[in-house]
Protein backbone atom coordinates (compact mmCIF):
# COMPACT_ATOMS: atom_id res chain seq x y z
CA UNK A 1 0.00 0.00 0.00
CA UNK A 2 1.27 3.43 -0.91
CA UNK A 3 2.61 5.57 1.99
CA UNK A 4 0.48 8.50 0.73
CA UNK A 5 -2.67 6.44 1.02
CA UNK A 6 -1.66 5.39 4.53
CA UNK A 7 -1.12 9.04 5.58
CA UNK A 8 -4.46 10.14 4.09
CA UNK A 9 -6.17 7.28 5.87
CA UNK A 10 -4.64 8.28 9.22
CA UNK A 11 -5.75 11.86 8.74
CA UNK A 12 -9.32 10.77 7.96
CA UNK A 13 -9.38 8.51 11.01
CA UNK A 14 -8.13 11.41 13.20
CA UNK A 15 -10.80 13.76 11.84
CA UNK A 16 -13.55 11.16 12.37
CA UNK A 17 -12.39 10.56 15.95
CA UNK A 18 -12.23 14.31 16.71
CA UNK A 19 -15.69 14.96 15.27
CA UNK A 20 -17.04 11.95 17.12
CA UNK A 21 -15.61 13.21 20.43
CA UNK A 22 -17.14 16.67 19.87
CA UNK A 23 -20.50 15.19 18.97
CA UNK A 24 -20.43 12.91 22.02
CA UNK A 25 -19.47 15.84 24.28
CA UNK A 26 -22.23 17.99 22.81
CA UNK A 27 -24.66 15.17 23.33
CA UNK A 28 -23.54 14.60 26.91
CA UNK A 29 -23.31 18.31 27.99
CA UNK A 30 -27.04 19.08 27.64
CA UNK A 31 -27.75 15.98 29.68
CA UNK A 32 -25.35 17.19 32.37
CA UNK A 33 -26.90 20.67 32.25
CA UNK A 34 -30.31 19.08 32.54
CA UNK A 35 -29.03 17.32 35.66
CA UNK A 36 -28.06 20.72 37.17
CA UNK A 37 -31.61 21.95 36.68
CA UNK A 38 -33.01 18.81 38.32
CA UNK A 39 -30.59 19.07 41.26
CA UNK A 40 -31.63 22.71 41.83
CA UNK A 41 -35.29 21.71 41.66
CA UNK A 42 -34.65 18.96 44.22
CA UNK A 43 -32.87 21.38 46.55
CA UNK A 44 -29.46 19.74 46.06
CA UNK A 45 -27.68 23.04 45.53
CA UNK A 46 -24.15 21.94 46.48
CA UNK A 47 -24.28 19.04 44.02
CA UNK A 48 -25.67 21.30 41.29
CA UNK A 49 -22.84 23.80 41.87
CA UNK A 50 -20.23 21.05 41.77
CA UNK A 51 -21.59 19.65 38.50
CA UNK A 52 -21.71 23.09 36.84
CA UNK A 53 -18.12 23.80 37.86
CA UNK A 54 -16.95 20.41 36.54
CA UNK A 55 -18.45 21.24 33.12
CA UNK A 56 -16.75 24.65 33.11
CA UNK A 57 -13.42 23.12 34.13
CA UNK A 58 -13.46 21.26 30.79
CA UNK A 59 -14.82 24.19 28.77
CA UNK A 60 -14.76 27.66 30.32
CA UNK A 61 -16.66 29.07 27.33
CA UNK A 62 -19.73 26.94 27.94
CA UNK A 63 -22.10 29.82 28.70
CA UNK A 64 -25.06 27.53 29.21
CA UNK A 65 -23.11 26.06 32.16
CA UNK A 66 -22.26 29.60 33.34
CA UNK A 67 -25.98 30.36 33.28
CA UNK A 68 -26.89 27.36 35.39
CA UNK A 69 -24.02 27.99 37.79
CA UNK A 70 -25.47 31.49 38.24
CA UNK A 71 -28.86 29.89 38.94
CA UNK A 72 -27.30 27.68 41.63
CA UNK A 73 -25.72 30.75 43.27
CA UNK A 74 -29.09 32.50 43.27
CA UNK A 75 -30.69 29.45 44.87
CA UNK A 76 -27.87 29.42 47.45
CA UNK A 77 -28.41 33.15 48.21
CA UNK A 78 -25.03 34.18 46.82
CA UNK A 79 -26.07 37.18 44.66
CA UNK A 80 -22.57 38.55 44.04
CA UNK A 81 -21.33 35.24 42.57
CA UNK A 82 -24.57 34.87 40.58
CA UNK A 83 -24.06 38.39 39.25
CA UNK A 84 -20.56 37.54 37.95
CA UNK A 85 -21.78 34.38 36.19
CA UNK A 86 -24.79 36.13 34.64
CA UNK A 87 -22.61 39.05 33.53
CA UNK A 88 -20.31 36.60 31.71
CA UNK A 89 -23.38 35.13 29.99
CA UNK A 90 -24.74 38.56 29.06
CA UNK A 91 -21.42 39.71 27.62
CA UNK A 92 -20.70 36.57 25.55
CA UNK A 93 -23.66 34.26 25.03
CA UNK A 94 -25.79 34.04 21.91
CA UNK A 95 -29.43 33.68 22.90
CA UNK A 96 -30.46 30.91 20.52
CA UNK A 97 -33.10 29.23 22.69
CA UNK A 98 -30.93 27.23 25.08
CA UNK A 99 -30.94 30.09 27.60
CA UNK A 100 -34.45 31.52 28.11
CA UNK A 101 -33.73 35.20 27.37
CA UNK A 102 -36.72 36.82 29.09
CA UNK A 103 -36.20 34.75 32.24
CA UNK A 104 -32.45 35.47 32.21
CA UNK A 105 -32.94 39.22 31.87
CA UNK A 106 -35.56 39.15 34.62
CA UNK A 107 -32.89 37.65 36.88
CA UNK A 108 -29.89 39.78 35.92
CA UNK A 109 -31.71 43.14 35.91
CA UNK A 110 -32.28 43.35 39.71
CA UNK A 111 -28.68 42.22 40.23
CA UNK A 112 -27.49 45.23 38.22
CA UNK A 113 -29.55 47.44 40.56
CA UNK A 114 -28.18 45.69 43.64
CA UNK A 115 -24.59 46.29 42.58
CA UNK A 116 -25.06 49.89 41.50
CA UNK A 117 -25.11 49.51 37.70
CA UNK A 118 -28.32 51.43 37.15
CA UNK A 119 -27.67 52.18 33.47
CA UNK A 120 -27.25 48.48 32.74
CA UNK A 121 -30.35 47.73 34.81
CA UNK A 122 -32.34 50.29 32.83
CA UNK A 123 -31.17 48.73 29.56
CA UNK A 124 -32.28 45.28 30.74
CA UNK A 125 -35.72 46.45 31.92
CA UNK A 126 -36.29 48.35 28.67
CA UNK A 127 -35.55 45.08 26.81
CA UNK A 128 -37.98 43.30 29.13
CA UNK A 129 -40.77 45.73 28.23
CA UNK A 130 -40.39 44.32 24.69
CA UNK A 131 -39.73 40.66 25.58
CA UNK A 132 -42.46 40.50 28.25
CA UNK A 133 -44.78 43.37 27.40
CA UNK A 134 -47.63 42.09 29.54
CA UNK A 135 -45.61 42.34 32.75
CA UNK A 136 -46.52 45.70 34.32
CA UNK A 137 -43.67 45.41 36.83
CA UNK A 138 -41.14 45.93 34.04
CA UNK A 139 -42.70 49.26 33.02
CA UNK A 140 -42.98 50.29 36.68
CA UNK A 141 -39.29 49.54 37.34
CA UNK A 142 -38.22 51.51 34.25
CA UNK A 143 -40.25 54.39 35.66
CA UNK A 144 -38.48 54.13 39.05
CA UNK A 145 -35.05 54.10 37.40
CA UNK A 146 -35.89 57.16 35.29
CA UNK A 147 -37.26 58.93 38.38
CA UNK A 148 -33.98 58.27 40.22
CA UNK A 149 -32.14 59.89 37.31
CA UNK A 150 -34.35 62.99 37.54
CA UNK A 151 -36.24 62.19 34.32
CA UNK A 152 -39.70 62.83 35.77
CA UNK A 153 -41.58 63.06 32.48
CA UNK A 154 -40.18 59.74 31.24
CA UNK A 155 -40.90 58.17 34.63
CA UNK A 156 -44.52 59.33 34.54
CA UNK A 157 -44.91 57.89 31.05
CA UNK A 158 -43.74 54.45 32.14
CA UNK A 159 -45.89 54.50 35.29
CA UNK A 160 -48.87 55.22 33.04
CA UNK A 161 -47.87 52.32 30.76
CA UNK A 162 -47.66 50.03 33.79
CA UNK A 163 -51.20 51.08 34.74
CA UNK A 164 -52.38 50.50 31.16
CA UNK A 165 -51.05 46.93 31.33
CA UNK A 166 -52.43 46.37 34.83
CA UNK A 167 -55.06 48.79 36.16
CA UNK A 168 -54.60 47.31 39.64
CA UNK A 169 -50.87 48.00 39.90
CA UNK A 170 -50.98 49.94 43.19
CA UNK A 171 -47.26 50.82 43.20
CA UNK A 172 -47.54 52.49 39.80
CA UNK A 173 -50.59 54.49 40.93
CA UNK A 174 -48.71 55.56 44.06
CA UNK A 175 -45.52 56.55 42.21
CA UNK A 176 -47.47 58.45 39.56
CA UNK A 177 -49.48 60.20 42.26
CA UNK A 178 -46.32 61.32 44.04
CA UNK A 179 -44.83 62.83 40.86
CA UNK A 180 -48.10 64.60 40.10
CA UNK A 181 -48.04 65.94 43.66
CA UNK A 182 -44.48 67.24 43.15
CA UNK A 183 -45.69 68.97 39.97
CA UNK A 184 -48.56 70.51 41.95
CA UNK A 185 -51.19 68.74 39.84
CA UNK A 186 -53.25 68.18 42.96
CA UNK A 187 -56.58 66.82 41.61
CA UNK A 188 -54.79 64.26 39.41
CA UNK A 189 -52.40 63.36 42.23
CA UNK A 190 -55.27 62.73 44.65
CA UNK A 191 -57.01 60.49 42.15
CA UNK A 192 -53.90 58.30 41.78
CA UNK A 193 -53.08 58.20 45.51
CA UNK A 194 -56.67 57.38 46.43
CA UNK A 195 -56.61 54.55 43.90
CA UNK A 196 -53.34 53.22 45.34
CA UNK A 197 -54.88 53.20 48.82
CA UNK A 198 -58.02 51.44 47.60
CA UNK A 199 -55.93 48.77 45.90
CA UNK A 200 -53.52 48.32 48.81
CA UNK A 201 -54.91 49.81 52.05
CA UNK A 202 -52.13 48.27 54.13
CA UNK A 203 -49.34 49.92 52.14
CA UNK A 204 -48.94 52.68 54.70
CA UNK A 205 -46.42 54.70 52.67
CA UNK A 206 -49.37 55.77 50.48
CA UNK A 207 -50.86 57.60 53.45
CA UNK A 208 -47.67 59.66 53.68
CA UNK A 209 -48.24 60.96 50.13
CA UNK A 210 -51.90 61.55 50.93
CA UNK A 211 -50.86 63.55 53.98
CA UNK A 212 -48.48 65.66 51.88
CA UNK A 213 -51.31 66.37 49.45
CA UNK A 214 -53.75 67.31 52.21
CA UNK A 215 -51.15 69.56 53.83
CA UNK A 216 -50.59 71.35 50.52
CA UNK A 217 -54.32 72.03 50.44
CA UNK A 218 -54.20 73.34 54.05
CA UNK A 219 -56.43 70.50 55.32
CA UNK A 220 -54.21 70.04 58.36
CA UNK A 221 -56.64 67.99 60.44
CA UNK A 222 -57.02 65.34 57.73
CA UNK A 223 -53.28 65.49 56.98
CA UNK A 224 -52.48 64.70 60.62
CA UNK A 225 -54.62 61.55 60.44
CA UNK A 226 -52.99 60.44 57.19
CA UNK A 227 -49.49 60.95 58.59
CA UNK A 228 -50.48 59.01 61.71
CA UNK A 229 -51.30 56.02 59.51
CA UNK A 230 -48.06 56.48 57.58
CA UNK A 231 -46.13 56.03 60.85
CA UNK A 232 -46.96 52.30 60.68
CA UNK A 233 -44.38 52.01 57.89
CA UNK A 234 -40.99 51.95 59.64
CA UNK A 235 -39.30 53.52 56.60
CA UNK A 236 -41.69 56.48 56.65
CA UNK A 237 -42.17 56.90 60.41
CA UNK A 238 -39.61 59.64 60.93
CA UNK A 239 -40.72 61.57 57.84
CA UNK A 240 -44.36 61.29 58.90
CA UNK A 241 -43.59 62.61 62.40
CA UNK A 242 -41.73 65.59 60.91
CA UNK A 243 -44.70 66.31 58.64
CA UNK A 244 -47.10 66.09 61.59
CA UNK A 245 -44.94 68.64 63.38
CA UNK A 246 -45.11 70.96 60.39
CA UNK A 247 -48.92 70.69 60.35
CA UNK A 248 -49.06 71.81 63.98
CA UNK A 249 -46.65 74.66 63.24
CA UNK A 250 -48.91 75.85 60.42
CA UNK A 251 -51.67 76.44 62.99
CA UNK A 252 -49.29 77.90 65.63
CA UNK A 253 -49.56 74.88 67.97
CA UNK A 254 -45.87 74.90 68.84
CA UNK A 255 -46.10 72.66 71.90
CA UNK A 256 -47.76 69.89 69.87
CA UNK A 257 -45.28 70.42 67.04
CA UNK A 258 -42.38 70.07 69.48
CA UNK A 259 -43.71 66.69 70.68
CA UNK A 260 -43.76 65.39 67.10
CA UNK A 261 -40.23 66.61 66.37
CA UNK A 262 -38.93 65.09 69.60
CA UNK A 263 -40.45 61.76 68.55
CA UNK A 264 -38.90 62.11 65.09
CA UNK A 265 -35.47 62.57 66.67
CA UNK A 266 -36.05 59.54 68.91
CA UNK A 267 -36.97 57.29 65.98
CA UNK A 268 -34.10 58.49 63.78
CA UNK A 269 -31.69 55.67 62.99
CA UNK A 270 -28.84 58.00 62.04
CA UNK A 271 -28.24 61.12 64.18
CA UNK A 272 -26.48 62.80 61.23
CA UNK A 273 -29.14 62.06 58.60
CA UNK A 274 -30.91 64.95 56.87
CA UNK A 275 -34.25 63.93 58.39
CA UNK A 276 -32.88 63.89 61.95
CA UNK A 277 -31.11 67.23 61.49
CA UNK A 278 -34.31 68.77 60.13
CA UNK A 279 -36.21 67.42 63.15
CA UNK A 280 -33.71 69.20 65.43
CA UNK A 281 -33.94 72.33 63.28
CA UNK A 282 -37.73 72.52 63.37
CA UNK A 283 -37.76 71.71 67.08
CA UNK A 284 -35.43 74.69 67.59
CA UNK A 285 -37.87 76.82 65.57
CA UNK A 286 -40.69 75.79 67.93
CA UNK A 287 -38.61 76.78 70.94
CA UNK A 288 -37.63 80.04 69.28
CA UNK A 289 -41.22 80.96 68.53
CA UNK A 290 -42.17 80.12 72.12
CA UNK A 291 -39.20 82.27 73.24
CA UNK A 292 -37.44 79.31 74.85
CA UNK A 293 -34.19 80.53 73.39
CA UNK A 294 -31.82 78.50 75.55
CA UNK A 295 -33.54 75.27 74.43
CA UNK A 296 -33.37 76.43 70.81
CA UNK A 297 -29.64 77.05 71.18
CA UNK A 298 -29.17 73.48 72.48
CA UNK A 299 -30.81 72.13 69.31
CA UNK A 300 -28.76 74.37 67.00
CA UNK A 301 -25.57 73.31 68.77
CA UNK A 302 -26.42 69.63 68.21
CA UNK A 303 -26.95 70.31 64.52
CA UNK A 304 -23.77 72.38 64.27
CA UNK A 305 -21.71 69.58 65.84
CA UNK A 306 -22.81 67.20 63.07
CA UNK A 307 -23.08 69.56 60.10
CA UNK A 308 -21.78 73.13 60.57
CA UNK A 309 -23.16 74.18 57.18
CA UNK A 310 -26.72 73.02 57.77
CA UNK A 311 -29.22 75.72 56.78
CA UNK A 312 -28.64 78.97 58.75
CA UNK A 313 -27.61 77.30 62.02
CA UNK A 314 -24.24 79.07 62.22
CA UNK A 315 -25.95 82.43 61.73
CA UNK A 316 -28.54 81.56 64.39
CA UNK A 317 -25.84 80.66 66.92
CA UNK A 318 -23.93 83.82 66.04
CA UNK A 319 -27.04 85.97 66.52
CA UNK A 320 -27.72 84.52 69.96
CA UNK A 321 -24.07 84.12 71.03
CA UNK A 322 -24.08 87.22 73.23
CA UNK A 323 -27.31 86.22 74.93
CA UNK A 324 -25.62 84.78 78.04
CA UNK A 325 -23.75 88.06 78.62
CA UNK A 326 -26.63 90.36 77.79
CA UNK A 327 -29.29 90.03 80.46
CA UNK A 328 -31.51 92.79 79.07
CA UNK A 329 -31.68 91.23 75.57
CA UNK A 330 -32.15 87.80 77.08
CA UNK A 331 -35.12 89.08 79.07
CA UNK A 332 -36.56 90.74 75.95
CA UNK A 333 -36.36 87.49 73.98
CA UNK A 334 -37.55 85.10 76.69
CA UNK A 335 -40.04 87.09 78.78
CA UNK A 336 -43.64 85.92 79.02
CA UNK A 337 -46.17 88.06 77.10
CA UNK A 338 -47.09 90.25 80.07
CA UNK A 339 -43.51 91.09 81.05
CA UNK A 340 -42.53 91.48 77.41
CA UNK A 341 -45.23 94.10 76.87
CA UNK A 342 -44.02 96.04 79.95
CA UNK A 343 -40.44 96.02 78.60
CA UNK A 344 -41.61 97.28 75.20
CA UNK A 345 -43.64 100.12 76.72
CA UNK A 346 -40.61 101.23 78.74
CA UNK A 347 -38.39 101.16 75.63
CA UNK A 348 -40.90 103.27 73.68
CA UNK A 349 -41.06 105.75 76.54
CA UNK A 350 -37.26 106.01 76.88
CA UNK A 351 -36.59 106.24 73.14
CA UNK A 352 -39.44 108.45 71.92
CA UNK A 353 -41.33 109.59 75.02
CA UNK A 354 -44.36 107.64 73.89
CA UNK A 355 -47.21 106.49 76.09
CA UNK A 356 -49.03 103.36 74.94
CA UNK A 357 -52.77 103.21 74.46
CA UNK A 358 -54.31 100.14 72.79
CA UNK A 359 -51.96 97.15 73.20
CA UNK A 360 -51.85 93.76 71.50
CA UNK A 361 -49.68 90.65 71.78
CA UNK A 362 -48.83 89.41 68.28
CA UNK A 363 -47.25 86.19 66.93
CA UNK A 364 -44.05 88.12 66.26
CA UNK A 365 -44.00 90.21 69.47
CA UNK A 366 -46.38 93.04 70.30
CA UNK A 367 -47.96 96.18 68.86
CA UNK A 368 -49.66 99.24 70.30
CA UNK A 369 -50.81 102.71 69.43
CA UNK A 370 -49.15 105.50 71.37
CA UNK A 371 -49.03 109.26 71.78
CA UNK A 372 -46.23 111.55 72.85
CA UNK A 373 -46.03 112.16 76.60
CA UNK A 374 -44.56 115.68 76.77
CA UNK A 375 -44.43 118.25 79.56
CA UNK A 376 -46.14 120.81 77.35
CA UNK A 377 -49.15 118.53 76.99
CA UNK A 378 -51.26 121.17 78.84
CA UNK A 379 -51.59 122.90 75.48
CA UNK A 380 -54.88 122.17 73.82
CA UNK A 381 -53.27 120.51 70.83
CA UNK A 382 -54.55 117.29 69.25
CA UNK A 383 -51.92 114.60 69.84
CA UNK A 384 -50.60 112.62 66.90
CA UNK A 385 -51.02 108.85 67.15
CA UNK A 386 -48.01 106.57 66.51
CA UNK A 387 -48.04 102.90 65.56
CA UNK A 388 -45.38 100.98 67.52
CA UNK A 389 -44.37 97.37 66.80
CA UNK A 390 -41.79 95.16 68.49
CA UNK A 391 -40.40 92.02 66.83
CA UNK A 392 -38.57 89.23 68.63
CA UNK A 393 -38.57 86.52 65.95
CA UNK A 394 -35.40 84.91 64.64
CA UNK A 395 -35.50 86.14 61.04
CA UNK A 396 -34.94 89.73 59.89
CA UNK A 397 -38.17 91.63 59.32
CA UNK A 398 -38.91 91.64 55.59
CA UNK A 399 -40.47 94.23 53.30
CA UNK A 400 -43.86 92.44 53.30
CA UNK A 401 -44.24 93.23 57.02
CA UNK A 402 -43.19 96.86 56.48
CA UNK A 403 -45.58 97.26 53.55
CA UNK A 404 -48.36 95.92 55.77
CA UNK A 405 -47.47 98.62 58.32
CA UNK A 406 -47.60 101.23 55.55
CA UNK A 407 -51.10 100.08 54.55
CA UNK A 408 -52.25 100.12 58.18
CA UNK A 409 -50.90 103.65 58.65
CA UNK A 410 -52.86 104.83 55.65
CA UNK A 411 -56.10 103.07 56.70
CA UNK A 412 -55.95 104.12 60.37
CA UNK A 413 -54.40 107.55 59.75
CA UNK A 414 -51.33 107.03 61.96
CA UNK A 415 -48.88 109.91 62.10
CA UNK A 416 -45.77 107.74 62.16
CA UNK A 417 -44.70 104.10 62.69
CA UNK A 418 -41.74 102.93 64.79
CA UNK A 419 -40.65 99.30 64.41
CA UNK A 420 -38.15 97.63 66.74
CA UNK A 421 -36.49 94.33 65.80
CA UNK A 422 -34.05 92.09 67.70
CA UNK A 423 -32.94 90.49 64.42
CA UNK A 424 -32.73 93.50 62.13
CA UNK A 425 -34.39 94.18 58.76
CA UNK A 426 -33.87 92.96 55.23
CA UNK A 427 -32.48 95.32 52.57
CA UNK A 428 -35.86 95.42 50.87
CA UNK A 429 -37.54 96.39 54.17
CA UNK A 430 -35.04 99.21 54.74
CA UNK A 431 -35.49 100.37 51.17
CA UNK A 432 -39.27 100.50 51.49
CA UNK A 433 -39.15 102.45 54.79
CA UNK A 434 -36.68 105.01 53.41
CA UNK A 435 -38.46 108.27 52.63
CA UNK A 436 -41.64 107.18 54.44
CA UNK A 437 -42.76 108.06 57.99
CA UNK A 438 -41.54 104.66 59.21
CA UNK A 439 -38.63 104.45 61.66
CA UNK A 440 -36.74 101.14 61.85
CA UNK A 441 -34.84 100.39 65.07
CA UNK A 442 -32.37 97.56 64.55
CA UNK A 443 -30.68 95.20 67.03
CA UNK A 444 -27.74 97.41 68.18
CA UNK A 445 -30.07 100.36 68.83
CA UNK A 446 -32.56 98.11 70.62
CA UNK A 447 -29.79 96.61 72.79
CA UNK A 448 -28.75 100.10 73.85
CA UNK A 449 -32.33 101.05 74.74
CA UNK A 450 -32.89 97.81 76.65
CA UNK A 451 -29.79 98.47 78.74
CA UNK A 452 -31.45 101.71 79.90
CA UNK A 453 -34.72 100.07 80.94
CA UNK A 454 -33.45 98.90 84.35
CA UNK A 455 -30.72 101.51 84.81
Amino acid sequence: MSPVIIIIGCILIAVIVTVSVILIKNAITPKKVGNIKKLIRDGKIAQAEKLAKSILAKNSRDYLAHYWLGKTYLADKKPEQAYLEFKAVNDNAVFNGEIPEAEFRQEIAPLYIKFGETKSALREYLLLTKLDSQNADNFYTVGKLYEEQGEQNLAMGFYQKAITVNRKHSKAHSALGYLLLKNKQFPEAKEEIDMAIRLSPETYSNYYYLGKLLKENADYSAALKAFEKAERDADFRQKALIERGSCYMMVDQYDNAAIEYQSAIKYGKDPSSQETLYAHYFLAACYEKDHKIEKAIEEWEQIHARNPRFQDVSAKLNDYRDLQNNDSMKEYLTANPGNFLDICKKVASIAYKLESQQEEITPYGCAFSAVENRKDSWMNVRKQVFLVEFYRKGDPVDDAAIRKVGDLMRDENYYKAIIFSSSGFTKAATGYADGRPIILVDKPQLELLLSKVDS
